[in-house]
């Protein structure tokens, strides 16, 4: 089945290109949010997302397992959109060190054997500065490092800048 990576940086589009491609599929869609409400502003960001999903789409809320995620959906094998990569590494980052090392081997492995079609947004942090502190530049490489892991399991990769969706790997 076909795999989606789209990549792009914040408020570029990409959530929407998204959402457009798991639509696309011609599966009935799961929306895979990892992130969590942890101030005002983030209720806000959760909120609009919220507003702009189709009410038929199911959705699964989980910050840390999403491998745990993709093995409970196989049986049914809807296209899951899973938005994003980035809240999910920060998530994980903050969960400690063998518990990051252990939720992102699983889903880079149960990704692959996932028999449905999955849409994956993640930031693309690579264009930037470099960060001023430790935990800003590990957050950076570990996400590149990511982003780089899925490119290699997506049959696609997208990027979308300015609204703009540019293919950069597309077998389908």
């Amino acid at each position: 089945m076909t795999h989606t990576l789209i990549l792009g940086g914040i408020r570029s589009g990409k959530s929407a290109e998204a959402e457009q491609a798991a639509a696309n599929s011609g599966r009935p869609v799961t929306y895979v949010a990892t992130a969590t409400a942890g101030d005002g502003e983030m209720r806000d960001r959760i909120e609009r997302h919220r507003h702009r999903r189709p009410d038929h789409w199911g959705l699964v809320e989980e910050p840390l397992a999403l491998g745990r995620v993709l093995r409970e959906q196989a049986p049914v094998s809807p296209c899951l959109l899973i938005d994003c990569m980035s809240l999910w590494l920060s998530n994980l980052l903050h969960a400690g060190e063998e518990r990051y090392q252990k939720e992102r081997d699983d889903f880079l492995e149960t990704l692959v054997e996932y028999p449905g079609p999955v849409v994956i947004v993640s930031n693309e942090v690579g264009l930037g500065i470099i960060g001023m502190d430790p935990l800003t530049r590990r957050f950076g490489d570990e996400l590149g490092w990511l982003n780089q892991a899925l490119a290699q399991r997506c049959q696609n990769v997208r990027l979308v800048v300015a609204g703009l969706s540019l293919d950069l790997k597309s077998v389908t």
